[in-house]
C-alpha cells in the first residue's frame, strides 16, 4: 500500500510539475521538444508495424 502511494505522489507530482513548466516559455520549448520525440518514436513503431502487417498478409 505505501508504495502504491509513494506511486501516485509522483505521477500527481509529474504533472504539477509539467503544468508549471507549460506555463514557462523555457519549459513549453522543452515539453514540446519532448512530444515531438515521443511522436516521432510512436510513428515509427506504427510505420513498421504496418509494414509487418503488409508483409504478413502477402505471404
Amino acid at each position: 500500500m505505501k508504495n502504491t502511494l509513494w506511486f501516485l505522489l509522483g505521477i500527481v507530482g509529474g504533472f504539477v510539475a509539467a503544468h508549471f513548466m507549460s506555463k514557462d516559455p523555457r519549459g513549453n520549448e522543452l515539453l514540446a521538444s519532448i512530444d515531438a520525440r515521443i511522436s516521432g518514436f510512436t510513428d515509427a513503431l506504427t510505420e513498421a508495424y504496418h509494414a509487418e502487417v503488409a508483409r504478413d498478409t502477402e505471404d
